[in-house]
């Protein structure tokens, strides 16, 4: 049987360590073609370009590869040309990350690396999302690395639910040697905001987006507790946004 066909992407940009390491990882299992953006692209969310002209350029940083392509789009842009402009078939798994930083809990709605999955699932693709609570360049990835390969061969092997993607995340090496994984329910905690007000040299008003992380959630069963503790969070999230269980309150309504 021949090797499955596996998309990388991310949103830190095609020559980050994260992705380049993914794509190590990725070329164990099967044939990998690479297409991500040419800049870092954090915090897209799922935007797409639909006003400015977007760029593919053939890059050789890993002569093993048939299909590795920049992008000037976005993480979301990226899939949507990996599938319908370059690949001649549809990839059997997508990866995106592994990302500089965590998309756990509310940051999964704002995380490029996770749109980029999401969108990957929208085309009916297999999707998962990788993120390293370490934002350094320098990010020892070793650790991580079986544990990317074990979950890539169990999406493979078992499929994901219609609508669902995963979304995982490492905990920091400092925090010592990785426990194991927990499948795990996103954590309700939320981003307090402040924005820091500068003047520039022209006396021009600007600013900086600051703020502090508050975790709200004391459950044991979130992909915070699993992280603070030691273990990789394994959640599914569907991009179904439809609050069904508030369907029959708003029926109640004068509507």
């Amino acid at each position: 049987m021949d090797k499955p066909l596996i998309l990388v992407t991310n949103d830190d940009s095609i020559v980050s360590p994260g992705i380049r390491t993914l794509i190590e990882v990725m070329k164990e299992i099967g044939h990998v073609a690479v297409v991500a953006p040419d800049s870092p692209q954090s915090g897209m969310g799922h935007a797409i370009t639909i006003n400015n002209t977007l760029h593919l350029d053939k890059v050789l940083l890993d002569k093993d590869l048939e299909y590795e392509y920049s992008c000037s789009g976005t993480p979301v842009d990226c899939v949507k040309m990996a599938v319908h402009e370059i690949l001649k078939r549809k990839p059997d798994l997508c990866v995106s990350g592994i990302n500089h930083g965590s998309n756990s809990s509310i940051n999964v709605i704002y995380s490029g690396t996770m749109s980029a999955a999401v969108e990957a699932g929208i085309e009916g693709i297999p999707a998962i999302g990788f993120s390293h609570l370490d934002y350094g360049w320098d990010t020892d990835f070793e650790p991580v690395k079986k544990y990317v390969k074990k979950i890539a061969l169990e999406v493979l092997q078992n499929g994901l639910p219609d609508g669902i993607v995963l979304n995982v995340n490492f905990p920091k090496a400092d925090k010592g040697e990785i426990k194991g994984m927990k499948v795990c329910r996103q954590a309700k905690a939320m981003w307090v905001e402040e924005f820091d007000k500068r003047i520039n040299p022209q006396g021009k008003e600007y600013y900086w987006l600051t703020g502090e992380f508050i975790n709200q959630d004391k459950g044991h069963d979130t992909d915070e507790y699993a992280l603070e503790n030691g273990f990789v969070s394994v959640v599914p999230v569907q991009f179904d946004l439809t609050a069904h269980h508030a369907i029959q309150t708003l029926n109640n309504w004068d509507l």
